[in-house]
């Protein structure tokens, strides 16, 4: 994804995910495009809402420079990627003009810090200590960053040899989880990250998303662009199971012409519920864990009239989706008799609905937006004959056009040998 050189606005690649939503205890925050709207959502009143405009932002004063001293080239300000901490006391984004910015929630919003990072990012975690910042960046390295000093630079903690796409840890912080396109979810110890403790190999295309399992934390949920769910034991690299979505997308994933990649993926504590979202089809798949068989199974299909840009659970086990609709935004499903079901007249729901129609100028530019995830694909060839006859047909013009010229110049010699002897 590096150098895709797209802005968020419909109809082309992009370097932005898009949209994001995210809870943690009673604050809910959603970003579009540059802005971060976050607010009490459960607390009753209009007032509370926090606004804030990377194009604003204060900016350090290393200017056009990455931490690193090098010169950067100019992005847009889009958010690529933020995180609550595990209390929800901090919260940290970061842009596409490669800022990180750390905020400070309790007793009210504001910005602790703005710093410098050296590679565009595409996750970041914090710490359950909430003293770090993890931030995994297009470069295939991670870094950390201090919270406790937050005009620290970041320490370089690990790299791959291929881009990353997420980054998390284990609930106690003793591992660092990494996935690449290259298809690798890399485990390491945090706190030494050159000491690699196992790898999860198994996918057959990049790994869009990991997920640890918190009140499981030896299991660890997996994504990718080859349609499978799966459940490992990370510490040892074991996969315990796998689960082909084929199997649960019915039509939808049988399009031959359409490939289909896991771009969210959220967890509710109570009852072990997992719910997932595609990058391109308008439906919530719902699964609930069985950890003793140490397997998924499969719950409930929730079609969307738009497509979804995020989920998000909340702690009573309330489904958030954050949509493509300038109407109706925010939908919210509630379990009721093992399925969850439409909500409207919830006064959270229509607090923050309202506030993401005022702000819907934000968003709007991603509506339609293209697959962020396409051109992350192996390269492949479903019909070896037509590609090797292709093939033939290229070795032949370029043999054609070698000979032409060889052609020409004799022509040419000739006409200068018949005008040398005429005189």
């Amino acid at each position: 994804m590096e150098g895709d050189g797209c802005d968020g606005g419909g109809g082309g690649r992009r370097r932005s995910p898009g949209p994001a939503l995210a809870l943690r205890g009673a604050l809910m925050a959603a970003s579009g495009g540059g802005r971060l709207l976050a607010a009490p959502y459960r607390e009753p009143g209009d007032d509370g809402l926090f606004v804030f405009d990377c194009v604003n932002a204060e900016k350090p004063t290393l200017g056009n420079q990455g931490q690193d001293g090098k010169q950067t080239d100019k992005g847009s300000d889009d958010i690529l990627a933020f995180a609550f901490s595990p209390s929800g006391g901090y919260f940290a984004l970061t842009d596409d003009n490669k800022h990180l910015i750390l905020f400070r929630t309790k007793p009210s919003w504001e910005c602790v810090s703005i710093r410098c990072v050296t590679r565009r990012c595409t996750s970041l975690v914090i710490t359950a200590a909430e003293d770090k910042i993890l931030v995994a960046d297009k470069s295939g390295d991670v870094y950390s960053y201090s919270i406790t000093e937050p005009q620290a630079d970041g320490k370089l903690e690990l790299g791959h040899l291929s881009l990353l796409l997420d980054v998390a840890l284990s609930p106690d912080d003793r591992f660092i989880l990494t996935a690449d396109r290259d298809e690798k979810i890399r485990i390491s110890l945090a706190n030494a990250p050159y000491f690699i403790v196992s790898f999860c190999l198994g996918h057959r295309e990049f790994v869009s998303k990991i997920f640890v399992i918190p009140n499981y934390p030896d299991l660890l949920l997996s994504a990718s662009g080859d349609s499978t769910l799966r459940l490992w034991e990370y510490k040892s690299g074991e996969e315990v199971y796998c689960c082909h979505l084929s199997s649960v997308c019915g039509t939808e994933a049988a399009k031959t012409d359409q490939k289909y990649t896991v771009s969210r993926i959220t967890y509710c504590c109570q009852g072990g519920f997992v719910a997932i979202l595609f990058d391109c089809i308008p439906t919530v798949y719902v699964f609930q864990l069985d950890a003793v068989a140490k397997q998924l199974v499969y719950k409930q299909q929730i079609s969307l009239k738009h497509k979804g840009w995020d989920i998000a659970f909340e702690e009573t086990g309330d489904l958030w989706m954050l949509q493509e609709d300038s109407e109706a935004p925010l939908q919210l499903y509630r379990p009721c008799d093992g399925q969850w079901k439409l909500v409207t007249d919830d006064r959270g729901l229509q607090k923050m609905t309202k506030y993401l129609k005022d702000n819907w100028a934000v968003f709007e530019g991603f509506v339609g937006a293209e697959s962020y995830y396409s051109n992350l694909y192996k390269a492949s060839f479903e019909d070896m004959d037509t590609y090797l006859q292709k093939k033939e047909e290229k070795l032949q013009q370029k043999k054609k056009k070698r000979q032409d010229l060889q052609h020409g110049a004799n022509g040419q010699t000739k006409k200068m040998k018949t005008e040398e002897s005429s005189l």
